[in-house]
């Protein structure tokens, strides 16, 4: 097994049920054309959000680390036409193109764009009294993965699905005498979720066309 079969299974699962279309393709392009890194997550990772959010109903989405909004589109894409999604953005030149991808996708009048950063926002939307989210997919800086969550979860309820991006780092998280403070952030951040009361939580391997990762996903108790 090598990463050039996990590449063309990938590939064979996205075509056959998680083709891109042309604003997919087209943010994909935007991030090459903006010197923006290729981070993003992949078709068959799109699909798999769409298909978590239409399982517990979601109509309210909070998303951290929008970088040129590829996963935002596919996650609008799953709610309803009265959903909403708040999702933030640390770098103002990612969040610019974002917004471009936004409005090309017909998804401006769904999409809230916050631009700071996302201990700032979570902290303020739950000042604000924020109604709690349905969903949250956390996808920003790996070292303060906990604090993060901890503070999503202040704006979720019973039953809210919380998703966390690269939790495994090609399986970098074994070594204890790691010195790469984004290892450090997710190890931190997995034996939080083993040990915390509130949530009821896995971690699934994830290979493909991206680097070997994987996903945390928790539901709020």
């Amino acid at each position: 097994m090598n990463q050039q079969l996990f590449e063309k299974v990938d590939q064979y699962i996205s075509t056959l049920v998680a083709p891109e279309d042309t604003v997919l393709q087209e943010t994909i392009q935007s991030l090459e054309e903006a010197s923006m890194p290729q981070i993003s997550i992949s078709p068959t990772q799109g699909k798999f959000l769409q298909l978590m959010l239409l399982t517990c109903k979601a109509k309210r989405v909070l998303e951290l680390g929008t970088l040129g909004a590829y996963s935002t589109i596919w996650i609008t894409r799953a709610l309803p036409a009265d959903g909403k999604v708040i999702t933030v953005e640390f770098d103002p030149h990612h969040a610019h193109i974002a917004s471009q991808n936004i409005a090309k996708a017909g998804l401006s009048d769904q999409i809230d764009l916050r631009i700071g950063k996302a201990m700032d926002v979570l902290k303020e939307l739950i000042a604000k009294g924020e109604e709690p989210f349905d969903f949250i997919f956390i996808d920003a800086d790996k070292p303060p993965y906990t604090e993060y969550f901890e503070l999503a979860l202040q704006l979720s309820h019973p039953g809210t699905l919380i998703i966390c991006d690269n939790v495994i780092r090609e399986g970098k998280v074994l070594d204890e005498n790691t010195h790469d403070e984004k290892v450090k952030g997710v190890q931190r951040f997995n034996q939080m979720l083993a040990n915390h009361p509130g949530i009821t939580a896995t971690i699934m391997q994830t290979v493909g066309a991206k680097e070997y990762d994987g996903m945390a996903i928790a539901i709020v108790k």
